[in-house]
């Protein structure tokens, strides 16, 4: 083979290198595939918030892996944990008679867990984009819940309130047996622990 064939076969190489480089992009474990899998369904609703310009999502997604990815979760004491799981109960129960402020109190008290875990407690949209890359799955409750709880979200009917609740309950499990360091928990493991616990007000018929 000539050096010339050489030369241009290392060229097409190096081409073929830089353009796989280029399309994953920096930071983003994999390109669009590793975003998908890691996010999930916050990947298809940042694709929507930016009218369905991937490109545009991703980089925002890239960009929460860079600020938070190396997050390390901080332990709770038994006493915090017990703490936490009552005050949790004892939301549930109040939900019965007071939806709207019970879940404004959920919403209170899923900062402060999450602040003590470790999460970025200077403001919520900061603590939700930190959240968002190690509960993925779990993350959107907490909005619903924050977004209900204030004034925009003020019209919500029970129902509404009742499955902000339900859906909050995710995360706040994740973060309760989450161990220091794990992102994302045992998903699935934790989703029967509380069906018992139900927050449809009386008479409703569930």
């Amino acid at each position: 083979m000539s050096t010339v064939l050489i030369v241009i076969g290392l060229i097409v190489v190096f081409v073929i290198i830089v353009g796989a480089v280029l399309y994953a992009g920096p930071g983003k474990k994999g390109g669009r595939g590793g975003l998908k899998r890691r996010f999930g369904p916050e990947y298809d609703r940042a694709v929507a918030r930016h009218d369905g310009d991937t490109k545009a999502a991703e980089h925002e997604l890239a960009e929460r892996v860079s600020r938070h990815g190396d997050l390390r979760t901080q332990p709770l004491s038994a006493e915090q944990r017990e703490q936490y799981v009552a005050g949790w109960s004892g939301l549930q129960e109040r939900f019965v008679d007071a939806p709207q402020e019970a879940v404004a109190q959920a919403d209170q008290l899923l900062a402060r867990l999450a602040a003590e875990r470790g999460y970025p407690d200077t403001a919520y949209d900061d603590q939700l984009d930190a959240l968002s890359v190690h509960h993925a799955h779990e993350v959107d409750g907490y909005r619903r819940v924050h977004h209900v709880a204030s004034d925009a979200g003020s019209g919500a009917s029970t129902e509404e309130l009742r499955e902000a609740m339900v859906g909050a309950r995710q995360l706040f499990e994740q973060l309760i047996l989450a161990r220091p360091g794990e992102s994302g928990g045992d998903r699935h493991g934790s989703a029967g622990r509380n069906r018992n616990l139900s927050l449809r007000p009386k008479g409703s018929g569930a």
